[in-house]
């Protein structure tokens, strides 16, 4: 199966009120494993950038003046994710905008070019239910390295996503179970293991009359409380001991 480990920068929050994409990254990972090819862009938004979103990702205005138009990479972009599917932290905000950046140029919806999309943001907290799930916590949790990470980029959070996505699924191979019949082999072993005469005779200690005494109470105790449905007393037992 071929994914794309995507993630996105932008302006600010909303892409409904013009806020645009300013950094896009995707690594590519088949059958769980990465393959080396990325696709990384800087883009001017042809608009200016939110302090709160630059504070968070610390791209300016001037860094992206001669940086390419998100209609000069859509092509290559479309071709890259094309018949894959998606994995995204928290999807729906960078679907939101890539759907409109899409739209912007005529180009089909997310959905008409990838095969599906899946979001880990929802995977962390089915997992990890009224716990921190945003990137940082989830690579603490799974002990995975982002001291490099001091802000958001969107190819190092691509990157940093793919091993949590890889954690995350990674399933519990060490406790799988061998329920495979035992081998004609293995009776035999330990048939020469019960047979064994070397081995020193199994000590048993028996009760005392005190230990006895006390453990007969506890039965009889069990006998009353159960309406005469104790298994551990015998018949000679049970008639001795009258029920209320």
């Amino acid at each position: 199966m071929r994914q794309i480990i995507l993630d996105t920068e932008t302006t600010g929050l909303e892409p409904r009120l013009g806020h645009r994409i300013i950094e896009v990254a995707g690594v590519e990972m088949k059958n769980r494993r990465l393959t080396g090819r990325h696709l990384h862009h800087y883009i001017n938004p042809e608009r200016e950038i939110d302090a709160g979103a630059m504070a968070v990702h610390g791209i300016t205005n001037e860094f992206l003046e001669d940086k390419p138009k998100f209609a000069q990479i859509a092509r290559e972009f479309m071709e890259f994710i094309a018949g894959a599917e998606l994995v995204i932290h928290n999807a729906p905000f960078d679907i939101g905008f890539l759907d409109m950046e899409f739209s912007r140029l005529d180009l089909p919806p997310m959905r008409e070019i990838c095969a599906s999309v899946r979001d880990t943001l929802k995977m962390a907290r089915e997992l990890h239910p009224g716990k921190r799930n945003n990137l940082d916590t989830l690579c603490e949790r799974y002990q995975i390295s982002n001291a490099h990470r001091t802000l958001h980029g969107a190819l190092l959070d691509a990157e940093l996503l793919a091993d949590v996505y890889l954690a995350m699924t990674r399933g519990q191979e060490s406790l799988v179970m061998d329920l495979s019949p035992p081998s004609l082999k293995t009776h035999a072993d330990n048939n020469t293991r019960k047979n064994d005469k070397t081995r020193p005779p199994l000590l048993v200690r028996r009760a005392n009359d005190e230990e006895a005494a006390l453990h007969q109470q506890v039965l009889e105790h069990i006998q009353k409380e159960s309406n005469g449905q104790c298994l551990w007393l015998g018949r000679d037992q049970v008639s001795g001991i009258r029920n209320p």
